[in-house]
């Protein structure tokens, strides 16, 4: 079986350490479990979904890379069926920044800051960082793609019980490098082009989506 990746997983991908047990979770295909395992990247990995039908296709796909004895698929409300003891690396991906924080939050084991999880929110990512700003978790580093012609962010972070002081930019914007990176730069620009359409409602977003132009334009953080 062969297949790779496309660029918004891939990011995932480079994110997760080398040599830590993987819980996939949204796994849908299994595609990512299977392509760092078949790498030698991850000696193990669960494969984990909330729907039984997407975990068939994931168990099909892991059958057919003859993986059944290194990936496990589990059936899984985000993180409640995965124990702390068998996971290092921890991705969620493929849903809502809102969604995303509701699995951190009912954790069991999300302040073990020796776990590093990578998200990777399809839409309201701004509520996701806000959210890990507010509850302890360091983003340890942050990069943007394209796939299928949308732009997409990814996020490595573990928790370390600090709550920095941020600008609300920082939601938008944290972490990201517009004036170097022109991919980072059109990922900001997408959330400014929101920011206008909430404006004509409420001027609060106007002023911020400005404030996010400066950030574009100075490559100011």
């Amino acid at each position: 079986m062969s297949f790779s990746l496309d660029n918004r997983l891939a990011l995932c991908a480079d994110f997760v350490r080398h040599g830590a047990r993987l819980a996939d979770i949204g796994t849908d295909h299994a595609y990512l479990p299977v392509y760092l395992c078949k790498k030698g990247v991850c000696p193990h990995a669960i494969a984990a979904d909330i729907n039984a039908e997407p975990l068939k296709s994931g168990e099909q796909t892991v059958c057919e890379a003859g993986l059944k004895n290194v990936i496990e698929t589990r059936l899984s409300n985000g993180l409640e069926k995965i124990r702390e003891d068998e996971v290092d690396d921890i991705v969620i991906a493929g849903m809502g920044g809102e969604l995303i924080a509701a699995i951190l939050e009912n954790c069991s084991f999300a302040q073990n800051p020796e776990k590093h999880f990578i998200l990777q929110p399809m839409t309201k990512s701004e509520e996701l960082v806000k959210y890990l700003c507010k509850n302890g978790f360091e983003i340890i580093k942050r990069d943007c793609c394209i796939a299928h012609k949308k732009c997409y962010t990814v996020l490595l972070v573990r928790f370390n019980g600090e709550n920095p002081e941020v600008d609300e930019t920082f939601y938008y914007a944290g972490k990201l490098y517009p004036r170097t990176n022109e991919i980072h730069r059109r990922f900001i620009k997408e959330h400014i082009a929101r920011l206008d359409k909430r404006a004509k409602g409420d001027v609060h977003f106007g002023m911020l989506a400005e404030r996010l132009r400066r950030i574009v334009d100075d490559g100011n953080k």
